[in-house]
């Protein structure tokens, strides 16, 4: 579907680990031609460059690793290994790479059609069009990330998956600095019990609903 030029769209999607924000913000980007920005890679790559350089980590190595940020760059394998993933989790809690951060994301925000998928999102932007907000039972979510990790990691287990997210979950709710929780007004929705094209559906009405009050029947371009 594409929108009318004088469309201008801002969705934010916040869940914990397996619950569905990515599978539902790449849904979203692709429909309604938003910019999509995953904020977890933005931690990845900095934990990569911080890992991967010898320079000592202050306050201008840590500017200029930001200011080098673009989106071939958040695209690196790289930033998946082990080594970055645990180093991702200690970086994610530093305030002063939150704040530094949280620029990239704000500027990213004032494009005219665009989405951002994170842990905090919804926080950082109370203003956005429409704030998602969605949660399933861990049991469930430990059950997506165990088939997506068995593909490249066989002796992965389903205790093992359950047990990390029951971890970064208790860790990211329970930060001082902008934690992983519910921001007022934001939409829920829950998806232990539907699949994807339910969810689909779902979020594609609630989008379309917000579009139709906000603009009229003529959003869309024929």
């Amino acid at each position: 579907m594409k929108l009318k030029s004088n469309i201008k769209l801002f969705i934010t999607c916040d869940s914990g680990a397996g619950a569905g924000k990515t599978t539902a913000s790449k849904y979203l980007s692709k429909k309604y031609g938003l910019s999509l920005l995953t904020s977890g890679l933005l931690y990845r790559y900095v934990a990569y460059r911080i890992l991967s350089s010898k320079a000592k980590t202050n306050d201008i190595f840590l500017k200029k690793i930001i200011q080098n940020i673009n989106p071939k760059a958040l695209k690196n394998k790289k930033l998946y290994t082990p080594e970055v993933t645990d180093h991702t989790s200690k970086i994610a809690k530093i305030k002063k790479i939150r704040k530094l951060l949280r620029k990239y994301q704000t500027k990213f925000a004032l494009k005219r059609l665009a989405i951002i998928e994170g842990r905090d999102i919804g926080i950082l932007f109370p203003k956005a069009d429409i704030k998602f907000f969605f949660k399933c039972s861990t049991k469930v979510a430990a059950k997506r990330r165990f088939k997506e990790f068995k593909k490249i990691n066989t002796n992965i287990t389903l205790k093992k998956v359950e047990k990390t997210i029951r971890l970064r979950n208790r860790v990211d709710s329970t930060r001082k600095f902008s934690p992983l929780r519910i921001s007022p007004g934001a939409v829920i929705v829950d998806t232990t019990y539907i699949n994807k094209k339910q969810m689909f559906r779902k979020i594609s009405k609630i989008v379309e609903g917000k579009l139709l009050l906000k603009y009229g029947r003529n959003f869309k371009t024929k």
